[in-house]
């Protein structure tokens, strides 16, 4: 998870001269001109203006308009996350994942990754349950890991509906159930996430929940491996193979078609 490299606005009720001056600085941010922004951004945050802070901070992270600084980055991030920004708990909480101005600290990460899922930032629900469910820096816990997946899920953030198929298909937690599996992955490999894209052309191939398709299980592999997913590699050469020469000309063609999300919906 990448320290969100948006800036927020920040609105806040009864502070119409905070809220004008911070509409300008964004402007001069969209402009490109952060310097102009941080001058505007600096004094509010010195104010205790949550928004500014977490500016600042991304600001000191990216090296816009400043050379970057993580130190710098996560002190006006920690600011920002105390005073109860989602998206400045979400950051400082990158800060902790990947040590970021920080000792690297997973445990920490969890912790400011749940204060902002709990005021519904829809990536931090998402890098709460990967942390959850990947077991790799935490012990697992599959019931919080399905919980906040669902969360971002309903939010539309594909990585957590893939990481719901895998838990419907892995029986993580859950009695295992393919079809919802399969659900979870067509809903996140329409929206164009690779490991989904390489699960649901596996399931085509197979056919387990699905249609057993040989043409849409290579469609699905191809654009699974065009994005990168090394969960596609073992089908890809068995798909090719149960396809006559032509069938498989069809599928490469259709796998650089555009896709819909909403034919998932």
């Amino acid at each position: 998870m990448r320290l969100a490299e948006f800036l927020t606005r920040g609105r806040p009720a009864g502070a119409n001269h905070a809220e004008a001056q911070m509409e300008a600085a964004q402007a001069l941010a969209d402009a490109g001109d952060y310097v102009g922004a941080l001058a505007i951004w600096n004094p509010l945050a010195h104010a205790g203006l949550t928004t500014a802070q977490n500016n600042i901070g991304v600001c000191f992270a990216h090296g816009f308009g400043v050379g970057a600084d993580q130190t710098l980055a996560f002190r006006w991030l920690h600011a920002a996350a105390a005073g109860g920004s989602a998206l400045g708990q979400r950051n400082l909480a990158t800060c902790y994942a990947e040590g970021r101005g920080v000792e690297q600290d997973f445990a920490e990460a969890a912790s400011w990754y749940r204060r902002a899922a709990e005021q519904g930032d829809a990536e931090a629900q998402n890098a709460l349950s990967r942390l959850l469910f990947d077991a790799e820096y935490l012990p697992p816990d599959y019931a919080e890991a399905r919980r906040w997946a669902e969360a971002a899920a309903a939010q539309g953030i594909a990585a957590a509906e893939a990481r719901l198929g895998m838990i419907y298909h892995n029986a993580l937690g859950v009695a295992r159930d393919p079809a919802r599996a399969a659900y979870w992955w067509q809903r996140a490999a329409s929206k164009g996430e690779p490991d989904a894209q390489a699960m649901l052309g596996a399931a085509h191939h197979l056919g387990a929940a699905v249609a057993r398709d040989p043409v849409l299980a290579l469609v699905w592999l191809l654009r699974a491996v065009r994005g990168g997913s090394e969960l596609a590699a073992p089908f890809v050469q068995a798909a090719r193979a149960a396809l006559l020469p032509e069938q498989i000309a069809e599928a490469e063609r259709l796998a650089h078609e555009p896709l819909n999300p909403d034919a998932a919906a």
